[in-house]
C-alpha cells in the first residue's frame, strides 16, 4: 500500500488517464451465467407476446447494427444459394450464424454492445456442434420430405419433382397434399432446432442433447408458441408488404425474441 492508501497493483498498467472508470456494478457477468434447468419451464400463453415485446426492446438497443447484420445475412444467403452443391449445405450454416447472434444478444443485454463480428462468432466457438445441428436437421428433413413424397407420388413422381420438373395438372393436388403433410411432419424437427444453437453456445451441449432439450422446451410451451406464431405470421405479412423492407426490423426482433424465450424456458 502507498501513502495514499491505494493498492498500486489495482491501477491500470498503462496509467491511461483517459480510461473509463470501472465499477463492480457495471462489470459484465460471465457469458455462461444462468443455471440450466433440468426440465424446461412451462409458460403461459401470454409469454409468446412477452418474448416478442422483449425482443423488440433488445433490438432497440442497437437498431443500426442489427439492420446491417440482417443485410449481410441476406447477401450471404444469395451467394450461398447461387453456388451449386454449396446451396445444399446452407442448413449447416444457419445454426452457426444463429449461435453467434445468440452470443450477440447476450453481449448486448450485458451492456457490452453488439458488433458485426458476432454474426460469425459461431465459426470460432462450438463450430463443430453447431454445424452438426444443421446436418442433423438437413438429414431429417430429407428423410421426412423424401419419404412423404415417395408415399404420395411414388418414386418416379418424386424424382421428377425434386429434379425441378413441373407437375402435371392431374398431380397438382397430390403435390399439394404431400407438401402440407411434409410440412406438418417437419414441425417437430423445427422444434428440435429452434433453441439448439443457444443451448450449444451457452451450455456446451452436444448437438443431439441440444436438439432433444430444444424439442422438450417447445413441446412444454405449445400455447405460447401458438400465440408467438400467429402474431409473427401477421407481422411477417405486414413486413413483406413494403417490398419486404419490413424484414429489416422483423428479422432482428425474431432473433432477439428467440434469445428471450430461451432464457424464459431454460434458465432458472
Amino acid at each position: 500500500m502507498d501513502t495514499t492508501g491505494r493498492d498500486p497493483s489495482s491501477d491500470d498498467a498503462s496509467h491511461n488517464p483517459f480510461q473509463a472508470p470501472r465499477s463492480r456494478v457495471a462489470d459484465p457477468v460471465p457469458e455462461n451465467s444462468g443455471v440450466l434447468l433440468d426440465e424446461p419451464n412451462r409458460n403461459s400463453a401470454g409469454s409468446g407476446m412477452t418474448w416478442l415485446s422483449e425482443g423488440w426492446g433488445l433490438f432497440k438497443e442497437a437498431p443500426g447494427t442489427w439492420i446491417g447484420i440482417v443485410i449481410v445475412m441476406f447477401l450471404l444467403s444469395i451467394v450461398i444459394n447461387l453456388i451449386p452443391v454449396v446451396n445444399l449445405l446452407s442448413s449447416l450454416v444457419y445454426p452457426v450464424l444463429t449461435g453467434g447472434l445468440m452470443l450477440g444478444c447476450r453481449s448486448l443485454e450485458q451492456g457490452r454492445g453488439l458488433a458485426f463480428g458476432h454474426l460469425f462468432e459461431g465459426f470460432q466457438r462450438n463450430f463443430g456442434k453447431l454445424a452438426l445441428v444443421g446436418l442433423l436437421y438437413l438429414l431429417g428433413a430429407l428423410v421426412v420430405a423424401g419419404g412423404v413424397f415417395v408415399v404420395v407420388l411414388g418414386g418416379s413422381g418424386t424424382m421428377s419433382i425434386f429434379a425441378g420438373t413441373p407437375p402435371d395438372a392431374s398431380n397438382i393436388m397430390m403435390v399439394l397434399v404431400a407438401s402440407l403433410l411434409a410440412f406438418a411432419l417437419l414441425v417437430p424437427l423445427l422444434m428440435a432446432m429452434w433453441f439448439a444453437p443457444a443451448l450449444v453456445v451457452f451450455h456446451d451441449k452436444s448437438a443431439v442433447e441440444a436438439m432433444g432439450l430444444s424439442f422438450r422446451g417447445c413441446l412444454r410451451n405449445i400455447m405460447p408458441f401458438l400465440v408467438y406464431g400467429i402474431v409473427g405470421l401477421v407481422a411477417a405479412i405486414v413486413a413483406t408488404l413494403p417490398v419486404g423492407l419490413g424484414w429489416l426490423l422483423l428479422m432482428p426482433v425474431l432473433i432477439c425474441s428467440t434469445y428471450k424465450a430461451y432464457q424464459d424456458i431454460f434458465i432458472a
